[in-house]
């Protein structure tokens, strides 16, 4: 007999899955760099227009057919046409891809988190050198922030091509965090359940904490200013439109096959056109305000640059032309200069290469996204704020909350189809078939704990999953809209919810939603042809900094491979099934 199907305690449990898996770090770190990026402000006026076009109706789409075929994204694609199970294999190697390397993002956390409790902070200041005569020269040529990121977090390689040995005390916390998962997947929805209370509630907690001291911090308002001042000239720039479909469509985890086998647990009359609508707009509503959080903080922290590089200016001149202590302030810092350089012009000549040219407006543009906002711009703000142990262990409790939320999805997009499979479920219960998956992937992530495992992390987030989701969720809307027919599926929506879509869902998914997709589709890839080699970011510790440099002939290799993988199991899993049912049909007219 088969087992009946689990189910959500109820539907509020589901929303917070879903809010717990679409709400994540991009919400932190991607979308504030957007804004900073494209028109401040402004940038909200296509970020919307995206939502309304692409991102509600998309993810509507995905919740009703996940509740009205209750099965994992293989299964439900299956139903809807057999020709289609390689979408459902192709969002699961996606999904796998991505978990190898998502979970390495709440190892970095679980680091961070252990290392905030130490008074001062490990990154408040440059270590010594080995001789105790200054600090050390890599740190001494970069900021402290950095240099614990990149020599004492991931102890970076000059290249990709030096792989480096495992660091045991990254590759300890990556186990952990699999641990962590393993534990919140163990039992299914009954215990994942559970957790999305917590992972999806407590970083609104952190966040409205942060925004109230971060509002109260010198400088905030110079960041908020700078946030919500719209440059409209950035609306005529297509890359701006480009990156809000893009935000729009990665940050509500679309394709993935997540949010399919999140509402394969539904009860069939539960309302997804209401659950769709809440969960975009709650997500979006939470980038929007993680970046007030991150812009008050981000002008704190370019407002304390600015004074500090003020202060060091101020003390040169008053040292070297022996001014009276207090003659020169910031105020009058401007008019000094042009006396100092009309009455001593060839001393200031030879001292004009030490003088810094200290700007807000600098500090302010200055654009950092990714890890490099997580790890290194808060938690520079962080050193310098009054209990600065406490906010440091809440802002990585907090990551560590969006980063397993996050990963609970992943995994559900890559378990539920397993789980489904007869074969499987009959020879091996639940928690066996979690175990293997969290194993190999916990395995293969070790990869990412190399001193060049930074490198393939950011080969793996840059190229595993962008063109495969676009094209999966282009395949899915034409499969529902012209292959299972938008009337069957407008009467399937009639039986779960009572009432028909109305013509606004209708056009997004027929005509909207696939034509932007196919845009962007195009757009991604004359972008790489037109980039020719493929390069990256590379730490150099001889000059403190990023270098860019050309990716090997064999990292490119395997940047094609991770998209031809999961892409090429849409159109080879339609012709296995044209050549097996040629084969049958083949052998029943011979009987």
């Amino acid at each position: 007999m088969e087992k009946p199907r689990p189910l959500w305690d109820n539907p509020l449990q589901f929303i917070f899955a879903c809010i717990s898996y679409a709400v994540g770090l991009g919400n932190v770190w991607r979308f504030p760099y957007l804004c900073q990026m494209y028109g401040g402000g402004g940038f909200l006026i296509p970020y919307l227009i995206m939502l309304i076009v692409e991102g509600m109706p998309l993810l509507y789409l995905e919740l009703a057919v996940g509740q009205h075929m209750r099965q994992g994204s293989i299964g439900a694609w299956k139903i809807i046409s057999p020709y289609l199970s390689g979408v459902g294999i192709a969002s699961v190697v996606v999904s796998f891809f991505l978990s190898m390397y998502y979970n390495v993002i709440n190892a970095w956390a679980f680091w961070y988190l252990f290392h905030s409790f130490q008074d001062p902070l490990p990154w408040a200041s440059c270590p010594l050198n080995s001789n105790y005569t200054g600090y050390d020269e890599e740190c001494a040529k970069t900021s402290s922030t950095q240099y614990f990121w990149y020599r004492k977090t991931l102890n970076i390689s000059p290249s990709i091509e030096e792989y480096g040995s495992i660091q045991w005390e990254q590759a300890v916390c990556l186990i952990l965090a699999w641990l962590v998962v393993y534990l919140c997947i163990l039992r299914g929805t009954e215990s994942a359940g559970k957790v999305v209370y917590v992972t999806a509630s407590l970083p609104y907690l952190v966040l409205i904490i942060y925004l109230i001291r971060g509002l109260t911090l010198h400088g905030a308002v110079n960041g908020l200013i700078y946030m919500f001042t719209p440059k409209l000239e950035q609306l005529a720039n297509p890359k701006t439109w480009i990156n809000a479909a893009t935000q729009i469509f990665f940050s509500l985890g679309l394709g993935f096959g997540s949010l399919i086998a999140f509402a394969s647990y539904n009860e069939p009359n539960n309302n997804c056109e209401r659950h769709a609508i809440i969960v975009s707009l709650i997500n979006s509503s939470t980038s929007i305000f993680a970046s007030i959080v991150t812009f008050s903080i981000y002008g704190f922290k370019a407002t304390f640059n600015y004074e500090k590089c003020l202060s060091k200016v101020i003390l040169l001149l008053t040292n070297i032309f022996d001014l009276e202590e207090g003659a020169l302030t910031a105020d009058n810092l401007d008019s000094m200069k042009d006396y100092l350089t009309s009455t001593y012009p060839n001393q200031y000549a030879e001292l004009l290469p030490q003088i810094k040219n200290c700007s807000l407006e600098a500090e302010l543009d200055t654009a950092v996204q990714g890890t490099g906002l997580a790890f290194i711009v808060y938690s520079e703000a962080i050193k310098n704020m009054e209990v600065s142990q406490l906010y440091s262990v809440l802002y990585f409790i907090m990551l560590l909350m969006l980063g397993i939320g996050s990963m609970l999805g992943n995994t559900a997009a890559i378990l539920t189809p397993l789980t489904d499979s007869k074969f499987l479920s009959t020879h091996l219960p639940k928690e066996v078939i979690s175990g293997i998956v969290c194993f190999i992937n916990c395995i293969v992530g070790l990869v990412f704990t190399m001193e060049a495992g930074n490198y393939w992390f950011d080969i793996f987030n840059d190229y595993g999953a962008t063109l495969s989701l676009l094209l999966i969720v282009l395949v899915e809307t034409i499969a529902v809209c012209y292959i299972y027919g938008l009337r069957r599926f407008e009467k399937d929506l009639l039986l779960m919810l009572g009432h028909k879509p109305n013509w606004y869902w209708k056009i997004m998914w027929a005509f909207a939603s696939p034509v932007l997709i196919i845009s962007l589709f195009i757009f991604y890839l004359t972008d790489y042809i037109r980039t020719g080699t493929l390069q990256y970011q590379a730490w150099d510790a001889t000059q403190g900094q990023l270098v860019t440099k050309d990716y090997p002939s064999y990292a490119l290799a395997v940047i094609g491979l991770l998209v031809a993988a999961s892409t090429m199991c849409i159109p080879i899993g339609a012709l296995i099934i044209f050549i097996t049912k040629k084969l049958k049909r083949s052998v029943s007219t011979l009987e």
